[in-house]
């Protein structure tokens, strides 16, 4: 099977969806599929034996940590170039419109992959008005495709209250090797800790962005003396954030990668996550398998992944108070410890290889689909001439 994808992210930056679409792409290569990446010039051009084709990126005033890629000619030529049996366009907002638009008129097979909420982004940013069009725009994109992904419940029923046809779940996933309560470095809790390693450390990875709710955790900071936060990540919000935080103790170090943001994570006491606009967010799985327990806001996607109480904690984001209740609830050790091994636990059974192998049932059963469609317009086409 030769499987083209469009996407509008990918190495060297670093997301969820850039995770996974790297563990897929792994399983497709490891099962001798062909693979050919479409996505803004970052300056990769091979992952695992797949060709990586990049198409200009710009920087936009409204998403300024990132380069992005406008619809592009070039994106036809290297499809018809590579001759795909089957089109996968991951998050179409900028560049995937035209994997969509070429897909179409080629009558190439067609998945799409929804992954960030952008119209829930909407309330932040201060352009609710823009929320109806933004729907109509993203269901105008998914109803081409064949097949709609999406990685969590409370997404899948939401797109499909807006009209998105033919959504299914993309199972979630992490790898439970690399992120380990084993991968603990002294001197990356010090880092973390600016030096006060017998504080508490909390942490949280991710972008750094208005949606994230990230002012909510200074109220920690100030109700416990003995608590400080890193936070790992970049993004447009930063420096709000470093003035937001300023007078706390709170460490902020950009990105880290691979083993470093293992390491991040095995040498922390508590992961907080306080975004309420995830489709997923793969950062609780990794912290749960890096033996950290989690406390987060409560919110459809996030409910999915931790049972409260048992692998992790849930706060209401609407209480006042109410994070700073759930985190004090962990300073009884036994009980910060029991999430701990739930929740590691838990990550045990979420490997990248079952969602990968799903995402290849899901290519041959659209491609199936599309034979059966074909032999069935060949036969009533014979029928019709017989008559």
């Amino acid at each position: 099977m030769k499987v083209a994808i469009v996407t509008e992210t990918f190495l060297p930056q670093t997301d969820g969806i850039v995770t996974r679409l790297c563990a897929s792409i792994r399983t497709l290569r490891k099962e001798g599929h062909e693979v050919l990446v479409i996505a803004p010039d970052l300056g990769t051009e091979d992952f695992e034996g797949a060709k990586v084709v990049g198409i200009r990126g710009y920087s936009m005033f409204f998403y300024k940590d990132k380069k992005l890629a406008l619809p592009s000619r070039k994106v036809l030529h290297h499809l018809r170039e590579f001759g795909p049996d089957l089109v996968h366009v991951v998050n179409p907002a900028m560049l995937g419109p035209a994997g969509i638009y070429y897909a179409v008129r080629n009558k190439w097979p067609l998945v799409a992959s929804y992954h960030t909420h952008i119209p829930k982004y909407a309330d932040y940013y201060h352009v609710s008005f823009l929320k109806p069009a933004m729907w109509g725009y993203f269901r105008w994109l998914h109803n081409y495709a064949d097949l709609n992904l999406c990685t969590s419940r409370a997404v899948m029923h939401e797109l499909t209250e807006h009209g998105f046809k033919n959504v299914r779940l993309w199972k979630r996933g992490v790898d439970t090797d690399r992120f380990s309560p084993n991968r603990f470095d002294e001197r990356m809790r010090q880092r973390l800790t600016n030096g006060n390693e017998s504080k508490t450390l909390l942490l949280y990875v991710g972008r750094l962005a208005s949606e994230k709710n990230l002012e909510a955790l200074r109220e920690v900071l100030e109700s416990c003396e003995d608590v400080c936060l890193a936070l790992v990540g970049d993004g447009p919000y930063r420096k709000h954030l470093e003035n937001h935080f300023q007078g706390t103790d709170t460490v902020f170090t950009g990105y880290l990668h691979g083993m470093e943001l293992a390491r991040a994570y095995a040498s922390s006491d508590v992961f907080v996550f306080p975004s309420t606009t995830e489709t997923l967010g793969l950062v609780i799985l990794e912290a749960m398998a890096s033996g950290l327990p989690v406390v987060a806001a409560n919110s459809g996607p996030t409910a999915e992944q931790i049972e409260d109480g048992v692998t992790g904690v849930l706060y209401e984001p609407e209480v006042d108070g109410s994070l700073v209740k759930k985190i004090s609830l962990l300073k009884n050790e036994k009980f910060r410890a029991g999430l701990a091994r739930a929740g590691r636990e838990a990550s045990r059974g979420r490997q990248w290889e079952e969602p990968s192998r799903q995402l290849i049932d899901f290519y041959e059963a659209v491609l199936e689909g599309r034979h059966l469609a074909a032999r069935k317009k060949s036969s009533v086409l014979r029928k019709q001439q017989s008559e």
